[in-house]
């Protein structure tokens, strides 16, 4: 996490330019200005405290609160930022100048009441141009991810469209492989058509992309029952569910990689210590919990979605509504998912 803002290398290569210009302006002002004189100290010391005022607001206070709905904290960032521009004029123009060179900006007399309401209106402009600043960038930082968002959207959606083929073949064709099953065997009939459930369940659309959340528990109970068969009764997993699930949506196929990849890296014939699958439902909260034993032998390369599409997904489908944490120690693996419907 970081705790200020950083900013691109674009970015900063306009702010350098914009503040040399500023520097440039300021003091060729001062010079060809007859009635002012030429000691530049008080400038140089002006601008500088000006600019530590600046980027007090624009790394830190800003990107913390603004965008937040954080007002408390972003009047008391604002007011830190005054208060260093106060505190650092103060000790640079009236403490080290004086010890330097002898000279004061303020008469040695001033109230301290008037230098801090004096420079409050002096600092003011700072914190205003920071503003405009970082909201303007940071509006061009969002449209420029709206048109990201979207190409991947449309990416997406014609990938999505070049797989329907063989799902389709492949649900048509279990369905008679089914009918040629049933008279042979029953259980080979029932893998079939669980199978089959499956296929059908990847074949889901709806107009957001969600599913009832049963469906996906439904998905899970299928997906289990048919490894269940491959290992017969050297098996174990333990999938508890905690909450009321019915009337919830989820986009579909969000918690299946998780549990696909629990069975594929995991132990599953050890019963002192099963695969956990827990899933509880608070509200509209979702917690959704895998640990198992990590399998040390090689296992067979997976076809599943690997870890960085699903945390890309969360991503575009649960901005700011979701935590993912994943942990491995030497023996376990684990995944928590914190999703808000």
């Amino acid at each position: 996490m970081h705790y200020f803002y950083i900013m691109t290398k674009k970015e900063r290569n306009y702010h350098i330019i914009g503040w040399a210009l500023y520097w440039a302006y300021v003091i060729i002002g001062e010079y060809m200005d007859p009635s002012v004189g030429h000691n530049l100290k008080f400038i140089y010391s002006f601008i500088f405290v000006k600019m530590i005022e600046f980027y007090v607001c624009y790394l830190w206070v800003f990107p913390k609160f603004l965008n937040k709905g954080k007002i408390p904290q972003l009047i008391g960032g604002i007011a830190v930022a005054t208060a260093s521009f106060i505190a650092s004029r103060y000790l640079i123009e009236q403490v080290l100048y004086n010890i330097l060179f002898h000279i004061q900006n303020y008469d040695a007399g001033v109230k301290l009441s008037y230098y801090i309401t004096d420079n409050l209106y002096y600092g003011s402009s700072a914190i205003i141009l920071s503003a405009a600043i970082y909201l303007g960038f940071d509006s061009l930082k969002k449209s420029e991810e709206n048109r990201s968002l979207r190409e991947e959207k449309v990416q997406a959606e014609l990938a999505f469209l070049k797989t329907q083929i063989n799902p389709h073949f492949l649900y048509n064709t279990l369905n008679y492989i089914y009918s040629l099953a049933y008279p042979v065997s029953e259980e080979l009939a029932g893998a079939v058509v669980k199978l089959s459930q499956l296929m059908r369940y990847m074949l889901t659309e709806s107009a957001d992309g969600a599913v009832d959340l049963q469906k996906e528990v439904e998905y899970i109970h299928n997906y289990i029952s048919i490894f269940k068969m491959r290992f017969e009764d050297h098996f174990f997993v333990d999938f508890d569910i905690d909450g009321g699930i019915a009337g919830k949506r989820i986009a579909s196929l969000i918690l299946v990689p998780f549990v696909e990849n629990a069975f594929k890296h995991g132990v599953v014939n050890d019963p002192a210590q099963p695969i956990e699958i827990n899933l509880k439902v608070t509200g509209n909260q979702l917690l959704f919990i895998v640990n198992n034993e990590i399998n040390k032998q090689e296992k067979d390369h997976s076809t599943g979605i690997g870890l960085p599409n699903i945390r890309r997904r969360l991503e575009l489908i649960y901005p700011n509504r979701h935590e993912l944490k994943i942990s491995s120690a030497e023996e376990t693996y684990s995944v928590t998912l914190c999703i808000d419907l």
